[in-house]
This record gives C-alpha cells, structure tokens and sequence, in this order.
C-alpha cells in the first residue's frame, strides 16, 4: 500500500471522530497487521465508504487501502 495513502487517511481519522472514523482506524490497523485477515463485514464497510466518499483524495486513498486488503 502506497505510504501517502495511509497518511491520508491517518489524518482523516485524527481530524475526525465518527464511525467512520472509527471504522477506517480498524482497516488501517488491518493494513499494518500481517496476522489478522480482514473479514467480509471488513469489505463491505470499506466498499460503502468508497462509495459515498466525495473527497477525491480521501477515495483514491480508499481504495489503495481496498486493493492491498483485498486484492
């Protein structure tokens, strides 16, 4: 995963405290942690948040987190 990537969204999550938020600390930590494996629940909420989000940096970070989870 492209390192400017999870600057992008590190930022977002300290600027924000949200489910979202929340949610995106979660996939975060999933990128780092080589021993977890995302789960299908993991998938559809990043996908949602791909989906609604309209900043276009945030998304094409999104979806660099979405390609390096799951492929």
């Amino acid at each position: 995963m492209d390192e400017y990537s999870r600057i992008v969204i590190e930022r977002y999550c300290m600027d924000h405290n949200s489910a979202k938020s929340r949610k995106l600390e979660r996939l975060l930590a999933l990128s780092y942690d080589m021993e977890e494996v995302p789960g299908d629940i993991d998938a559809i909420n990043l996908e949602k948040l791909i989906l609604k989000e309209k900043d276009p940096e945030l998304k094409e970070a999104l979806e660099d987190l979405d390609n390096f989870l799951f492929g």
